[in-house]
């Protein structure tokens, strides 16, 4: 329907005339069943509106004369009196409100409060000590590459709740669908060589990118979150493994592919070795815990 839209959108755009001319056709294949000869609308069209209206292909032929390429199109775009308006059904329309409530952005902020004890000893040391009154009795019973493993088992199913919980998959679905429809007309106009067409959907294009920043909003929104309850845990296993809070026992360990290696060595360039074993473990739980509850965490 949004073709035969776009083919009418243009006549009408070269020629208001158009309008009434298709309304008349109309009259006409109603009362014929669908069916219209030249000369039933020869008063009400001229010879080069029925031209152009068979070469954009809105009128095709048949057994009986003529008939709409798409009568369902053509009902949807103009009515019986030659009232022409444009439907966009294939363009879902977004609502512009943000989903960021106060306390998101106040979660943002504290995100990047806290990063600063990645730079700053004494903010990681804080943040670090304070943890440690948590998660401190599990490292006095368990491995230390242990701890980790439970803190990677933790961070990656919070995460995935938040994920499902916080992101709006059916906002995100609409941003796609969009997008879609848009490149969809784009590649229709192309072939067809209508470049009226493709300018009015360059500008519709340029006008979707401001809801490029909504999606991004809507993506960023759920690791706010996250960041907030992986930050704390994450300064603290760095202030154990640098801050000299560990034995030389539990500073080392079997790592799959690498052998025995200390916690503070880079294993992958200047990546130390707890973060790549963090890493693995929090990847491999989340897809666990994905399928496990049966949760998506894209639109679909």
């Amino acid at each position: 329907m949004v073709r035969t839209a776009e083919k009418v959108e243009s006549l009408v755009e070269e020629d208001e005339s158009f309008a009434d001319a298709i309304a008349a056709i109309k009259g006409v294949a109603d009362e014929n069943g669908g069916h219209v000869e030249w000369t039933d609308v020869e008063d009400d069209v001229t010879s080069g509106q029925w031209g152009r209206l068979i070469e954009k292909g809105v009128l095709r032929s048949s057994d009986d004369g003529f008939e709409f390429s798409d009568p369902d199109g053509v009902e949807d775009v103009i009515d019986e009196d030659g009232d022409v308006s444009f439907p966009d059904a294939d363009t879902p329309e977004i609502e512009e409100e943000s989903s960021w409530t106060q306390w998101d952005k106040i979660a943002g902020l504290a995100t990047i409060a806290m990063m600063v004890g990645y730079y700053f000893d004494p903010v990681r040391d804080i943040i670090g000590g304070t943890i440690n009154l948590f998660l401190g009795p599990i490292d006095a019973v368990l491995p230390f590459y242990a701890v980790i493993l439970i803190a990677a088992m933790l961070t990656g199913m919070y995460s995935t709740l938040l994920q499902a919980n916080l992101m709006d998959m059916e906002k995100m679905s609409k941003y796609q669908e969009q997008m879609k429809a848009l490149q969809d007309r784009r590649e229709e106009a192309k072939e067809r060589g209508d470049d009226e067409a493709l300018e009015r959907i360059q500008e519709e294009q340029m006008e979707a990118m401001g809801d490029q920043i909504g999606m991004f909003k809507e993506q960023f929104r759920p690791m706010v979150w996250i960041m907030v309850l992986t930050i704390p845990i994450f300064l603290w296993i760095y202030w154990a493994v640098n801050a000299g809070q560990l034995t030389a026992a539990e500073q080392t360990m079997i790592m799959p592919f690498a052998g025995e290696v200390t916690l503070a060595s880079g294993i992958v360039g200047p990546m130390q070795s707890w973060i790549v074993w963090y890493f693995l473990c929090s990847l491999g739980f989340t897809q666990l815990i994905r399928k496990a509850l049966n949760i998506n965490t894209t639109p679909s």
